[in-house]
């Protein structure tokens, strides 16, 4: 609808499409850093509960939620990680949950229903085991979150920064992450205008069933929410096998990786990538052993 509107503007598809996907996720973005405030200089109890529950529950919570297709959850989970508020294992369990926009692809296919509980249950016993795995090897450092200091009387300290310092710091944040954004998926879009992604499956390129998974994991890392439609299209065409179709979809992480590679340390960016292209394509080198049924 978005993008319809910003195409009778006149604008070229690829614009009007940029400009979409970095609008919807503004709300999430702005809530978000606005919770982060708050909780940083007014609830420091509550997140270190916060902490210590999304350590114990978040790759099982992450990944249910990241079901939900919508870009917004993985870019939540990466600014969650940048400041150490949840660990490695449950972001990049979300990054493998996320579902993004392949599952109203399939839906908009009656006859293609069979995939959709295949796609749902795969990346839920994926992703749920390989958060809680990953927390076990890399042993997580998240915040330390210290109580306010408090006076003689055992008041707080005055020193916080009022409602409306909280407001404009959210505003800031939330404003340079949106062109952060939109500058990266303005380049993005306009490299794989018209199809490109389709069109490099449908010449030829992937001959070998089992170099498939390897190169739609690749694929899939591309912070692009049009990457899961093009994967999803290309299954549902019989272009890729399934198994390749959830490499592509278990790495593509969406929006979040953007906000990851700007916010993280380089050498763990690095790590989260590589630990997410390995399980992908493992994972799709499997299901081609193991899904006959859908290739």
């Amino acid at each position: 609808m978005l993008e319809e509107i910003l195409e009778h503007l006149g604008l070229a598809e690829w614009i009007a499409d940029a400009i979409a996907d970095s609008l919807i996720i503004l709300p999430f973005l702005f809530v978000i850093f606005v919770f982060i405030e708050l909780f940083e200089h007014y609830f420091s109890d509550k997140v270190k509960r916060f902490v210590r529950y999304s350590q114990a529950g978040g790759p099982v919570i992450g990944s249910l939620v990241s079901i939900i297709p919508q870009c917004g959850f993985s870019v939540i989970a990466s600014t969650l990680y940048v400041r150490r508020y949840i660990s490695m294992g449950t972001l990049i369990a979300i990054y493998l949950a996320t579902s993004d926009e392949a599952l109203p692809v399939l839906i908009a296919h009656p006859d293609k229903y069979k995939y959709i509980l295949p796609v749902i249950a795969i990346k839920l016993l994926i992703a749920i085991p390989a958060g809680y795995l990953i927390d076990k090897i890399f042993k997580p450092v998240l915040r330390d979150v210290k109580a306010p200091e408090k006076t003689e009387e055992g008041a707080e300290c005055i020193g916080r920064p009022s409602k409306r310092e909280v407001a404009w710091h959210s505003l800031k944040h939330t404003f340079e992450i949106f062109v952060f954004i939109l500058v990266i998926t303005l380049i993005l879009n306009f490299i794989f205008d018209g199809n490109k992604i389709v069109d490099f499956y449908q010449n030829g390129v992937l001959t070998l069933k089992y170099i498939q998974p390897i190169i739609t994991a690749f694929i899939g890392l591309i912070p692009n929410c049009a990457v899961s439609v093009a994967i999803t299209v290309l299954m549902l065409k019989g272009t890729i096998t399934f198994g390749a179709a959830m490499a592509g979809l278990l790495s593509n992480g969406g929006l979040g990786l953007l906000v990851l590679l700007r916010g993280g340390r380089l050498k763990n960016n690095l790590r989260i990538v590589v630990i997410l292209l390995l399980i992908s394509i493992i994972c799709g080198e499997v299901l081609q052993l193991v899904t006959p049924l859908f290739h």
